[in-house]
């Protein structure tokens, strides 16, 4: 059952309602504003770095006797990118690429191709690296882009985030580091019309949910 502040207070649970209510201070201190959006803090960096260290291990258990090719999808992938590869103990090879399909907080639903990939990757284990997955519109251009042109000889998916509540693709993710609920992220490579990348931390939108 929740209480608010004053219900707090009536039930003699005074401890209680100071800690909420210097945790609300604490919040609302840290609180950020990019272009016209606040947004509040989610995950501290220190909390980040567990998460990925702990996916970085799971996938080397399945490519410890491999050389696979991490693929970072740029720009959103880099922070991610940078240090799972610190935390990744095995052998493994890089390329990128650079897609789009965003406009402000808003999916457009087109997937535009930015870069083309920079390593030949035929018949090679590749894990594709996103820095979140919502709708999955992008991963199914890429898959089909993968299968189509370059002809991996395996080809799995690797996300910081996703958004089970959004997601409506029938194939699977298979490796993510945390599932958020369906609110616009920023901060750690992921940006609101190009601000906010460079953050240490993640941050959510204040106002609630954004449907992708």
């Amino acid at each position: 059952m929740y209480y608010s502040f004053i219900e707090l207070l009536q039930k003699e649970n005074r401890s209680i309602a100071i800690k909420t209510l210097f945790l609300y201070f604490e919040i609302l201190m840290e609180s950020i504003t990019i272009h016209d959006k606040n947004f509040v803090p989610y995950l501290k960096h220190d909390e980040i770095q567990e998460i990925i260290k702990k996916l970085a291990l799971k996938v080397y258990e399945d490519y410890k006797d491999e050389t696979p090719i991490f693929v970072g999808v740029l720009n959103g992938v880099i922070m991610f990118f940078s240090d799972f590869l610190k935390y990744y103990p095995g052998k493994c090879e890089i390329a990128f690429l650079q897609v789009s399909s965003y406009s402000g907080t808003q999916s457009t639903g087109i997937v535009y191709k930015k870069m083309d990939l920079t390593k030949d990757v035929v018949d090679r284990h590749i894990i594709l690296m996103e820095d979140i997955v919502d709708t999955g519109n992008t991963l199914e251009n890429l898959f089909e882009y993968f299968k189509n042109t370059q002809r991996p000889k395996s080809l799995k998916v690797a996300s910081l985030l996703l958004k089970p509540d959004v997601f409506q693709k029938d194939f699977t993710i298979d490796y993510v580091a945390k599932e958020i609920p369906n609110k616009f992220v920023l901060g750690y490579g992921l940006d609101y019309d190009e601000l906010g990348r460079n953050l240490p931390d993640l941050y959510q939108l204040e106002e609630g949910r954004i449907n992708h």
